[in-house]
């Protein structure tokens, strides 16, 4: 069972200036809702964006600790107009 905190420890390691949100969707540790916030980010396409995501992530994956992963990645620009 991968937690929060490590889905957040491994993104973070692979884009080091993300804000990370963790939704455990089902209480089993291995469906997750990420939302992430990065510069890294601007100028990207949104498949290239999710690309940076799954690559942190890539390990957990592959040996299927997290089974599913949902997720929603904006640059500071765009998260700043959809809290609006």
């Amino acid at each position: 069972m991968i937690t929060p905190e490590s889905v957040t420890s491994m993104i973070k390691a692979g884009l080091p200036d993300a804000e990370v949100q963790v939704q455990d969707l089902t209480g089993g540790g291995d469906h997750y809702q990420v939302t992430v916030v990065s510069t890294e980010f601007e100028g990207k396409s949104l498949i290239k964006q999710h690309q940076l995501v799954y690559g942190a992530v890539q390990q957990a994956m592959s040996s299927e600790a997290i089974h599913a992963l949902s997720l929603k990645t904006y640059t500071p620009a765009t998260w700043a107009a959809a809290a609006q």
